[in-house]
Formats: C-alpha cells, structure tokens, sequence
C-alpha cells in the first residue's frame, strides 16, 4: 500500500467513526421522544382489577359463588330458569323488586365484559349445580369485541354448543339466543362487528333447530338500517336501554314457555 493510499484509507475510517458517533448521537436522542410518543396510557382501577382476574379466576368463579352456595334447591314444580350470559344478561332486571318477569324464579348469571369461554367456565356451578329446569344462553358479543383476545366464529359457535351440551346432558333445557345487533364497539372501534354478527346468528338458530333447542331471534326485532341498535334502543349502540328489555323479554318468555312443556 502507498502513502496515498494509506492516507485516503485513514479519511475513510475517521470518517466512519464521525459518522458512527453521530448517528449514535441522534439515536440516543431519539429515544426519549420515541419513548414519550409510545408510553401506554394509565389504566383504570377496574381495568387493573380485570386484568389481575384474568390470571386468577379466568371464569370468574368468585362472582357468583357464594350466591350459589346459598340458594336452595328448587322446590317440587318450580319452573326455574337460570340467565348465563354477559353485561346484557347482568343488567337486565330479571329477578327482584320491578322486574320483567314477575312472580317468575327467575336466575340471573351474567357478568359484564365476558366471553363465551369465560361463560363455559363457569358454566357447571353459575347452571348445573343449580338444577334448573331451562337456561337461557346469550353470548358471543365480547367474543367479537376481542375482550380475551382475537377469536374466530368457530372458537365461538364451539363454546356455545358445548354448553347447549352440558346442559341437555343434565337434562336442562336449552334457549339459545340470538346475539343483539351491534355496529361498533365503544371500547374497541373499527371491528365492524355487523357481519360478523349477522353470521353468528345463522349459526345458532342452525344449530338450536338442528338439536331441538329453542331460539330467541332478538336481532330482527331490534336492529336499525345498518343492522345496529338504535339510540331509542340503546345509549352506546351495543347494551339495551329499557326499551330495549321491554322487546326482549315477551320474546325469551314465550320459548321459555315451549322449553318447560318439551318432554
């Protein structure tokens, strides 16, 4: 190597270094902002309580729990129904002072935000155990929603026939309901869940034909234009107002109603 070519060979490698250490230099300052941009939001205390519950009672086992302990068996002729679902089932006024279904003993064990494996969980102590005569089965919206992760129809339609089983197993009669119409989620947005509930639904009322359970199709009855809920219907587009329970529930009462005289 000659001296010019030594030399020119020096330049390239200190300018390498210069390069290097100033990209080095950017980068390093870089990682603030970057930082600043990316750092999550602050959670709710519910939300910590969520996620806390996710890692030791998935089902949420505790929630009805000691309820469940305490209620005695049905008497001789009383028609129980038992109400499995998520917060559409939970804040429906099913039992108690004003509700929908007077005089009737009625059981309600919905929890709000859960998914249809949260739900089959669940499903022996907050239905078996209690021995009802028939249990309404209303989920799949979360599902959707992606509140356990992202799911497919089929993980879905699987969760729902294996509590139609369980229950036809113990000789409960079953009433699958239709999922209610819904065009976007307030708490996840952008998911276009219409079709996917639309489809859904197909399934269902399929499968309750198909093994001689019955079917509540609240969509029909309570879906607008763009197969969501309307605000006469419902304050956020997914759970019901008043008005829409006072839809709901002729419609569950009368197969409830053929479920009790089915053999």
């Amino acid at each position: 190597m000659n001296r010019m070519t030594l030399r020119f060979a020096c330049l390239l490698l200190a300018a390498g270094g210069l390069l290097t250490s100033s990209t080095l230099q950017a980068q390093t300052a870089a990682v603030p902002a970057l930082a600043a941009k990316t750092e999550a939001a602050p959670i709710s205390e519910w939300q910590k309580q969520q996620n806390e519950r996710m890692l030791t009672d998935f089902p949420w086992l505790a929630r009805y729990k000691e309820n469940d302990l305490k209620l005695a068996a049905p008497t001789s002729g009383e028609n129980r129904v038992v109400f499995m679902g998520d917060s559409i089932t939970e804040g429906w006024n099913i039992s108690g002072e004003g509700n929908y279904f007077p005089g009737k003993p009625y059981i309600n064990r919905g929890i709000s935000g859960q998914t249809t494996p949260q739900m089959l969980g669940r499903f022996r102590q907050d239905v078996i155990k209690l021995q009802p005569k028939v249990v309404v089965i209303l989920g799949g919206i979360n599902d959707i929603a992606g509140n356990t992760g992202p799911m497919t129809l089929e993980q879905t339609e699987d969760n729902l026939a294996s509590m139609a089983e369980l229950a036809a197993a113990n000789h409960i009669r079953v009433v699958l309901c239709s999922v209610l119409p819904a065009f976007d989620f307030p708490w996840h947005p952008g998911l276009v869940p219409a079709p996917k509930v639309l489809a859904l639904n197909q399934w269902i009322k399929a499968y309750a034909a198909q093994h001689g359970h019955l079917y509540v199709d609240y969509h029909t009855a309570m879906k607008d234009s763009r197969d969501g809920l309307p605000a006469t219907l419902s304050h956020d587009g997914v759970h019901p107002l008043p008005a829409g329970y006072a839809i709901m529930a002729p419609l569950v009462e009368v197969e409830i109603e053929k479920a009790l005289k089915q053999p």
